[in-house]
């Protein structure tokens, strides 16, 4: 019987090493199953997330982000902690109550662009949402 287990774990030690592929990216442990629900990224959307393509995406939020300031009354910004689905996030509120909403790196990035911005900055989970915005969602909704 013992003997019988060493010649199996003698064939396994003695198979060739698999050709690194697409599940390189996961734990040898982790099921089809679990790479099917992942949220990490696939070797094809990996490649779209080149640095050019980051650095262009990060111009794009940010002229978005001083649009907005520039063309509200009163906006305030609202840094919201990463979630299982979403990272960090910057929420900025005028006073009607339109928001926006962009992602972020991380949190301490989302204080220093609304610092950069020049608009009165706030930690979401320490302040909730103020009512304006809930007020206005539920304008945009009965329309």
């Amino acid at each position: 019987m013992a003997g019988d287990r060493a010649d199996r774990h003698a064939d396994v030690a003695a198979r060739p090493a698999r050709e690194p592929s697409s599940t390189a990216l996961y734990p040898a442990g982790v099921s089809r199953l679990s790479r099917l629900f992942s949220r990490r990224p696939t070797t094809s959307s990996a490649a779209a997330s080149s640095p050019a393509a980051s650095s262009d995406a990060r111009r794009a939020t940010l002229a978005h982000l001083q649009d907005f300031v520039r063309t509200r009354v009163g906006v305030e910004a609202y840094v919201e902690p990463p979630t299982p689905d979403t990272g960090a996030t910057l929420l900025l509120i005028a006073t009607t109550g339109e928001w926006t909403r962009r992602r972020v790196p991380d949190e301490r990035t989302a204080f220093d662009v609304a610092g950069s911005l020049g608009i009165p900055v706030y930690n979401v989970r320490f302040t909730g949402y103020p009512q304006r915005m809930r007020d206005w969602n539920s304008r945009q909704r009965r329309h």
